[in-house]
């Protein structure tokens, strides 16, 4: 981190966190607003309103009307998540069902976070300082497991990065593997 760095937006603690919030917040909704409104360029028209809703099970013709199509490229729209499991069914699909489930949770009593808290500050105050560290450990799990080897050979791995109520990001990763010779 950076020496004799004092900034006021850092010390806020639950002010920081709502800040974040409202301008995530914010950015959500111009993304959306921008997809409304620009449903011709993202060629929305190709789809089916009447037919699509009712192979989604919509047979109710008082909520069938004028609809917005989410493009697979907005994060966590149906078409995205659909999408997502497509491709981890093609990796099962190809390699086969996954050997090893890790899981790695954001400890706040890691010395990288309890060594760059200010003054008077507790980690969830620093939800920025958290998922850094986070990430910096993560890419090194991967690094471990799949460069490095400590678990054999991967031949696919899929992982999901979630965030808990307390605010810590967690990471739930499926690995495929030739055979572990470690682990025999």
């Amino acid at each position: 981190m950076r020496q004799n760095l004092d900034s006021l937006i850092l010390r806020g603690g639950r002010l920081l966190q709502q800040f974040v919030v409202d301008n995530c917040v914010k950015m959500q909704a111009n993304n959306l607003r921008w997809i409304a409104l620009n449903q011709d360029k993202i060629r929305a028209d190709l789809y089916k309103g009447l037919e699509d809703s009712l192979h989604a099970g919509e047979h109710n013709t008082e909520n069938v009307g004028r609809r917005t199509i989410l493009p697979s490229s907005f994060v966590g729209s149906p078409r995205d998540m659909h999408q997502r499991y497509q491709d981890a069914m093609a990796l099962v699909h190809k390699f086969g069902k996954p050997d090893l489930f890790l899981t790695m949770t954001c400890n706040p009593s890691w010395p990288e976070i309890q060594s760059e808290l200010l003054a008077g500050q507790v980690p969830n105050d620093r939800p920025d300082l958290l998922t850094r560290v986070f990430h910096a450990k993560l890419e090194e799990l991967k690094k471990d497991v799949l460069e490095r080897g400590i678990v054999g050979t991967v031949v696919a791995y899929v992982y999901v990065i979630e965030f808990q109520k307390r605010g810590l990001p967690h990471v739930h990763m499926l690995l495929t593997s030739l055979i572990c010779t470690r682990c025999v």
